[in-house]
């Protein structure tokens, strides 16, 4: 198992909003994730920038990079998008945040 973590925009004024939606997250999106080994996912909000910081763990064997061209993912993104920043094709602009220390 490996952590994972990255970061991502919301746009003003969305911080309501943003966790409206993942509190009714989809839960077909939800077995998705836990389908390709994605657990203990968290997204924290600095509410001082609006920086989305996520954190989760991905199982060895995980098919977490498979998940981008899953139509159901697509739609996510694509209800997402006025919200956050977002690419050309609606995915969440991410970037990734290399561990720099960890204790148990």
């Amino acid at each position: 198992m490996t952590r994972n973590a990255f970061k991502m925009q919301l746009k003003p004024g969305f911080e309501a909003e943003y966790k409206k939606r993942h509190d009714e997250i989809w839960p077909e999106l939800s077995a998705m994730l836990t389908d390709a080994g994605v657990s203990d996912y968290s997204i924290f909000l600095d509410e001082e920038t609006l920086t989305l910081f996520a954190v989760q763990k991905l199982a060895d064997g995980h098919t977490a990079d498979q998940l981008p061209s899953n139509p159901v993912v697509r739609k996510w993104w694509d209800y997402m998008a006025d919200i956050m920043e977002v690419n050309a094709d609606h995915s969440p602009v991410c970037v990734a945040l290399p561990e720099v220390f960890h204790a148990i």
